[in-house]
């Protein structure tokens, strides 16, 4: 599953979907620590989404709480993450 090249500084506002948009156990992109990451949408507001995420290549999930500049909507499965949200119904 290969990650977003683009730097979020980088995207165009007008193509960054607001926060609010995503719905919980939505698949998303997230932007931490210099490189996009799988993760699955928990909650979201108007100001923020709360996200569990993978924060490396082990099978362990972090959990934060982005603005929508570092948010991208994933197509592609991530077999540990979208089967928690199989197993628990939801995250």
């Amino acid at each position: 599953m290969p990650a977003p090249d683009i730097d979020p500084d980088h995207r165009n506002p007008a193509d960054v979907a607001p926060t609010d948009s995503y719905r919980p156990a939505d698949p998303v992109w997230i932007y931490r620590g210099g490189q996009w990451r799988s993760g699955v949408v928990e909650s979201a507001s108007s100001r923020a989404a709360t996200v569990t995420y993978r924060p490396n290549g082990a099978r362990g999930t972090g959990v934060d709480t982005l603005t929508a500049r570092y948010l991208l909507a994933r197509a592609d499965a991530d077999p540990t993450l979208d089967r928690m949200t199989d197993v628990r119904g939801g995250l």
